[in-house]
């Protein structure tokens, strides 16, 4: 599955970004997907998954009740809606797609190219 991350920019703290990830190639509603971020000199961190069937989710605890993952299988896209930013949100969001699922990137085989996503005032 090849996989395209979009939605970055420069948002103030306190605002609101949403993310897209669209997917191509074989079957996206067999996939878990999952959203990680990483900034220089730090490893890539897990933000937020979500199941095949989209009914089941789970998050970082610093972005619980601001971000929110979905999926629209029949539209080969997941979603990430990312309310009340702050400062230590920025970095580089990746998207990515596991058979395994989890928060551990390795698990992911499957990764877009990034979006940067900047807070600040």
């Amino acid at each position: 599955v090849q996989l395209q991350a979009s939605g970055g920019g420069l948002v103030q703290p306190g605002g609101s970004l949403r993310l897209s990830c669209a997917a191509s190639g074989r079957t996206f509603s067999s996939y878990v997907m999952g959203w990680f971020r990483q900034v220089p000199a730090k490893e890539r961190e897990f933000v937020a998954g979500i199941n095949w069937k989209g009914d089941g989710t789970w998050y970082l605890d610093s972005v619980k009740g601001r971000f929110t993952i979905s999926r629209d299988n029949a539209r080969n896209t997941a979603f990430l809606q990312m309310n009340r930013l702050n400062a230590e949100d920025t970095g580089v969001y990746y998207c990515a797609a596991s058979e395994i699922g989890g928060r551990v990137s390795t698990n992911y085989a499957y990764w877009g190219q990034g979006t940067q996503v900047t807070v600040s005032s």
